[in-house]
């Protein structure tokens, strides 16, 4: 098959004139709008037999286009439109009724029609067209308005009122009913426009219709029948769907009618029962009241509402949240309501920890002592706190744990009812069921108050029996003994403590003892108690409580000297001590405190003697050793270390060892050449014993390694 060659273009360069696709569009728009504004020409008719001919034209045109679509309802409105405009009014009624045929739920149809009798005041023939829409459509609600509109226009006011009735029957939507009632105003027919509003809320019973109900009755000046709808609507539509809108517009009602109590009630009943959720708009527009009509504690009651929703939002969220109830309870508390602050209490109280631990029960077992305080302090209703102190020890799970406080709480509550007897019994059952430290103290401390001393000793040795290794216990059970006067007794517990195997901080105990001689002035005994002591324990600070106490001993005579010569003594003693047991800081420490002993109480000599002992703060290093204590992490360690002159004469080639040491260490990290051992000599910029200086002279000859042995 031959194929054609195409042919080339061969000069492609733009043309002179340039068309765009907007200039296509807009001219296309211009020829349109022309051709569409073109008027048709007139025609005139000159006879009858023209005028037949142009009618059987347009009729013809009509009665083809009907027959192409018969469902276009354009067509048949403008075909009877024609017909009416050349005086054919038969044949305008005999269209649409064809038209209604075909399209009888079409309402335009029906609404040309009635208007169509209307324009020609044929009143009875439009009536029967409403009628006949109004019966097969009676849900379109232009034909209603039509219907009752005409009539109206008409003056007949019966008939429009017939009319609304007809359509009322239908319970149409509220704009309906408004528009019935508001002809019925139009004429001043109240009592007609009431009963409509009767059925209106009876058919549409929503909050905004009882409120036009209302406004139409204070309106007309029927106070009494306003109050009333109020009421009714809130009592048919009940609490769940009760608007704030109409608890709001009742309270207004009533400020409107200077009724200041009732809008304030109305107000606080909206508040207690509807939720916060549904009650915003309800707490702004009370405070707006509170504060124009009310005083403070108006105020005050508006900002307790508030937080009390607030509260009970907390609550249902988290019920075991026991610092909202505790601020729920002192919320309820500054009210003074006695009834709500008891239900606010026992709804606290009842939420009971799910779990039998004591770190979830020590926020709620509070609830109750403040329950019961209040009964007690405030509602003075004793048998009720007594039946809470109880009803609360039978809820705690004693063999797991127990609350101190809590039987402590209910001895003292029994004490000021006078009930002795009650008090001794339920400490005792705690005692026996969970004895515990506190329990004891508290017991013993109560009995104390009642001056009971038998019976605190009796406390005392059950307390000592159950705990012997409490130097507290101990202490307070001899200063008893000491405040009744026996001495002997006092001393004997005392000795009893401290011949015990274990004590928990027995410094405390014989610290209690030797405070006790002295304050006896039983010197003696007590220097005596401090060498006891020192046979136990030779710490730094027994030392230097034995040398103060030397000072003030009375039985090392009056002068100062005499009694300065016994503290140098004791310091003298305390520093060969530690020295042998080679604690440097402690002697360190006993040294300083020498010497501002020294300052204080001493002269020249003495303090010079003491500073020269004062040792010199050095740095060293050492390795880390693991957990184990064996082997070497290979890390070192920066410390402190006390260079005392004593030591230091004893060993006088200490430093000269150090030096040598420090020296091998830098040769093995390369840090030094053996070449630079002179200059490393000539560095040392302190002088040294002539032992030293032949130490040194020795080295320079010797290997580091040799020397180091020989050392």
């Amino acid at each position: 098959m031959h194929q054609q060659r195409l042919s080339k273009v061969k000069n492609k360069s733009a043309a002179a004139v340039q068309i765009t696709a907007e200039q296509l569009l807009r001219e296309a728009q211009e020829r349109s709008t022309e051709s569409a504004t073109q008027i048709p020409p007139k025609q005139k008719i000159a006879d009858l037999e023209e005028l037949n001919d142009y009618r059987l034209k347009k009729r013809k045109g009509f009665e083809d286009a009907i027959r192409k679509n018969r469902n276009h309802v354009g067509t048949w409105i403008k075909y009877a439109a024609w017909e009416e405009s050349q005086g054919e009014l038969e044949r305008a009624r005999s269209v649409l009724e064809r038209s209604l045929d075909i399209e009888h739920r079409n309402h335009t149809l029906w609404i040309k029609y009635a208007e169509l009798e209307m324009r020609h005041k044929n009143v009875n023939m439009a009536r029967n067209i409403f009628d006949r829409a109004v019966a097969i459509l009676p849900r379109a609600d232009v034909f209603w308005y039509k219907y009752a509109y005409m009539e109206e226009v008409l003056d007949n006011v019966a008939g429009a009122r017939q009319v609304f009735e007809r359509w009322m029957a239908w319970e149409p939507a509220e704009d309906a009913w408004l528009a019935y009632i508001k002809l019925e105003k139009r004429y001043n027919e109240n009592e007609k426009a009431r009963s409509v509003f009767q059925r209106f809320v009876g058919c549409h019973p929503q909050a905004k219709n009882w409120l036009k109900w209302a406004k139409f009755e204070e309106g007309i000046g029927r106070i009494d029948y306003a109050r009333e709808i109020y009421e009714k609507c809130i009592e048919s539509l009940g609490e769940d769907h009760v608007d704030q809108n109409v608890y709001i517009s009742f309270a207004k009602f009533e400020t409107r009618l200077k009724e200041i109590d009732r809008a304030r009630a109305i107000y606080k009943y909206a508040l207690s029962k509807l939720p916060k959720s549904r009650a915003e708009n309800l707490h702004n527009v009370y405070s707006q009241f509170e504060k124009q009509y009310g005083g403070r504690e108006g105020i005050e009651d508006v900002i307790v509402t508030k937080r009390r929703i607030k509260y009970e939002e907390e609550i249902s969220a988290n019920s075991k949240d026991y610092d909202v109830w505790f601020d729920y309870t002192r919320l309820e508390e500054s009210t003074g309501e006695v009834d709500r602050i008891r239900d606010c209490y026992e709804r606290a109280i009842a939420e009971v920890p799910l779990t039998k631990e004591k770190r979830f029960w020590r926020r709620y077992i509070y609830l109750w002592l403040f329950y019961a305080v209040w009964e007690e302090n405030i509602a003075k209703d004793y048998e009720r706190a007594r039946k809470i102190y109880t009803e609360c020890l039978n809820l705690i799970p004693h063999k797991l744990f127990t609350f101190g406080k809590v039987w402590l709480s209910f001895a003292k509550f029994l004490i000021r009812q006078n009930d002795f007897g009650g008090f001794r019994k339920a400490l005792g059952t705690s005692i026996g069921m969970c004895p515990k430290d506190k329990l004891f103290r508290g017991y013993i401390e109560l009995e104390l108050r009642l001056q009971e001393v038998d019976r605190v000793r009796t406390l005392h040795e059950k307390y000592l029996t159950w705990n012997p290794h409490n130097s507290a216990a101990w202490v307070r059970y001899a200063g008893v003994e000491r405040s009744v006067g026996d001495m002997e007794r006092c001393r004997a517990i005392f000795e009893i403590a401290v011949s015990q195997d274990s004590l928990e901080m027995p410094e405390v105990l014989w610290k209690a003892y030797i405070d006790m001689e002295i304050e006896e002035e039983e010197y003696s005994n007590a220097k005596q108690l401090y060498e006891r002591l020192l046979q136990r324990s030779e710490h730094v600070k027994v030392w230097i409580a034995y040398a103060r106490f030397e000072y003030g001993n009375a039985e090392n005579g009056d002068s100062a000297s005499d009694r300065l010569a016994a503290v140098r003594v004791i310091f003298n003693r305390a520093y060969e001590a530690l020295r042998k047991r080679n604690e440097k800081a402690d002697r360190a420490f006993l040294v300083e405190t020498w010497r501002e002993f020294e300052k204080s109480f001493g002269d020249a000599d003495g303090v010079k003697e003491v500073e020269a002992k004062i040792p010199r703060l050095v740095k060293k290093r050492r390795k880390v050793l693991d957990e184990d204590g064996r082997g070497d992490t290979g890390i070192w360690e920066e410390y402190n270390d006390y260079l005392f002159p004593d030591d230091e004469k004893e060993r006088p080639n200490l430093k000269l060892f150090e030096m040598a040491h420090a020296w091998k260490e830098k040769l093995k990290m390369g840090l030094v050449d053996s070449d630079d051992e002179e200059s490393e000599d000539d560095s040392e910029g302190e002088s040294g014993t002539v032992e030293e200086t032949s130490g040194k002279r020795k080295a320079a000859e010797l290997s580091a390694e040799e020397f180091l042995n020989q050392v």
